[in-house]
C-alpha cells in the first residue's frame, strides 16, 4: 500500500503564538529572543515581516536590531508554547493516531488508512489547515508525500499557509532543483562536503553513483541517496509511543566566560549531575562521556572518551569530561559554553565485568551519595544541597543545570 504521509510545520511558531496572545503586535516586526542578560540573546523566532529585513533564527538580538531597528523583542513563554502545540496535536490526533513531533512546532501524521473517512490527503490537509488557524488562530505549512522526509520538503516548499503535494508524478520538477541543504539531515557540514564534491542540489545528489558517496561518507552516504532520490520508508510512530533514549546531554551557555580550568570544573560538575541524574531516572548507564565546548569567538569543538564501565556517577563523568578538556584546550581564548553528554546508554541493571581492584567500590559510593542526593532535593528544593567547589563561584553556583538550561535527548538521526 503507498503511504499518506503530512509533515504539518506550524509556521514561525513562537512569534505566531505571540502575536496571538497581544494583537496589538500584528503588523509589527516581531521575534521571541533569549535573554541578553544571561548572554542567550538570540533570536529564537521571527515572524514573517521580520525576515525580510534580514532578522534570522540565531542571529544576536544586537544584530537584529542593526537590520531592523523597529522590531519588537519579546522573551519566550515555553508553557504557552508547549500548550499551543498540544492543542494542535488534539486537533492532528482527529484524524490519526499516527503522529511523531519533530520539535514542538512540527509533526508528521500518517493518514493512510484515514482516507476514507475524510477523503483524500489533500482534503485532509487543507482541513487541518483550516481548522487550525480557525481554532488556534496561527498558520501552518504542510506537505505531502508518501514518505517523512519528502513531506517535509513539502511543507518547507511553500510558507506560510500553504499545502503542498510532493509525489512521483512531480518529484523531479519540485524537489531536484532545489539546494541540497534543504534535505532533512544534511547539516552545514555536510552541505559542505558535497559542495566540494560538486553537489550542489538535491538532484545531483540524486544522481550521484553511490559507490562515490558510500566511498566518501560511508553508510551515511547511502542514506542520503536513499533520501534523494524519495524513497525513505521509516514509519510515523502511534502518538504514544516513547522512544528509548540513547544519550542524554545538557549543555550551558554561562552568566560570564570561564577563564581558568577551575571555572570549566565547576561547570562540568553542574552539568554532569543534571546529565548523571537524567540517567537515573532512566534507569541507564552511560559508555561513552562527550564534551563540547565553544570559545568566546564561538569556535567550537567536541570529544569523547569510550569508558570501560558503564556509569551513573556525576563526578566520575565530571572528571572524565575535564580531562578530555585539559587534553583538548590551550586557553587561547576564554570559554563561553561547555557541555556534557552521556552515550551509549545500557539498562543500570546490566551484567557488567567486575573489577579486581577499588574502583567498583568507589564507583557504587558516588551512585550511592548521587541516589541521597536526588532524594534530598525532590523533598527540599535544588539548592538544599551542592558541592562545596559551588561556594567558590556564587555566579556560576548558582546555575541549576536540570531545570534553566539545555537539555538534550537522541534526535531521530545522530552522525
Amino acid at each position: 500500500m503507498i503511504r499518506t504521509i503530512l509533515h504539518i510545520d506550524c509556521n514561525c511558531f513562537y512569534a505566531a503564538v505571540e502575536a496571538q496572545r497581544h494583537p496589538e503586535l500584528r503588523g509589527k516586526p516581531l521575534a521571541v529572543c533569549g535573554s541578553v542578560e544571561e548572554r542567550h540573546g538570540i533570536v529564537l523566532t521571527a515572524n514573517y515581516l521580520a525576515k525580510p529585513r534580514g532578522v534570522r533564527t540565531g542571529m544576536a538580538v544586537w544584530q537584529a536590531k542593526q537590520y531592523c531597528p523597529e522590531l519588537v523583542v519579546l522573551p519566550p513563554d515555553m508553557p504557552e508554547y508547549i500548550r499551543f502545540s498540544q492543542m494542535a496535536r488534539e486537533i492532528y490526533e482527529d484524524y490519526s493516531d499516527q503522529i511523531e513531533p519533530f520539535g514542538l512546532d512540527e509533526n508528521w501524521v500518517d493518514v493512510t488508512g484515514s482516507a476514507g473517512l475524510f477523503g483524500n490527503a489533500t482534503t485532509i490537509a487543507e482541513e487541518i489547515r483550516e481548522r487550525v488557524k480557525f481554532e488556534l488562530g496561527i498558520t501552518v505549512s504542510i506537505g505531502i508525500a508518501n514518505n517523512k522526509v519528502t513531506a517535509k520538503l513539502g511543507s518547507d516548499y511553500r510558507k506560510p499557509d500553504a499545502v503542498t503535494r510532493i509525489e512521483r508524478d512531480n518529484y523531479k520538477e519540485i524537489v531536484y532543483p532545489l539546494p541540497v541543504g534543504d534535505l532533512l539531515y544534511v547539516g552545514p557540514a555536510t552541505r559542505r562536503k558535497l559542495n566540494q564534491m560538486g553537489i550542489f542540489t538535491i538532484g545531483e545528489l540524486a544522481e550521484m553513483p553511490l559507490d562515490i558517496l558510500t566511498s566518501r561518507f560511508g553508510k551515511t552516504g547511502h542514506m542520503l541517496a536513499v533520501f534523494a532520490q524519495g524513497n525513505d520508508i521509516s514509519p510515523v510512530k502511534h502518538k504514544d509511543h516513547i522512544a528509548a533514549a540513547k544519550s542524554v546531554g545538557n549543555s550551558a551557555t554561562t552568566p560570564r566566560d570561564l577563564a581558568t580550568d577551575e571555572d570549566v570544573w565547576v561547570m562540568l560538575l553542574l552539568l554532569s549531575e543534571s546529565v548523571a541524574q537524567r540517567m537515573r531516572e532512566l534507569g541507564s548507564r552511560c559508555t561513552v562521556v562527550e564534551l563540547s565546548v565553544r570559545d568566546a569567538a564561538l569556535k567550537s569543538f567536541v570529544r569523547q572518551q569510550k569508558l570501560q564501565i558503564p556509569v551513573c556517577a556525576s563526578l566520575e563523568i565530571a572528571r572524565t569530561a575535564f580531562t578530555l578538556f585539559r587534553k583538548s584546550y590551550s586557553w587561547a581564548r576564554p570559554v563561553r559554553s561547555i557541555g556534557v553528554r552521556g552515550a551509549g546508554l545500557e539498562p543500570i541493571d546490566q551484567a557488567v565485568q567486575m573489577s579486581l581492584f577499588l574502583e567498583d567500590k568507589r564507583r557504587e559510593k558516588w551512585e550511592k551519595i548521587d541516589r541521597t542526593v536526588d532524594q534530598l532535593r525532590a523533598r527540599y528544593g535544588y539548592g538544599s544541597i551542592c558541592r562545596a567547589a559551588m561556594q567558590a563561584d556564587p555566579l556560576l553556583g548558582k546555575i541549576n543545570p536540570k531545570e534553566d538550561h539545555i537539555v538534550h535527548p537522541i534526535g531521530f538521526f545522530c552522525g
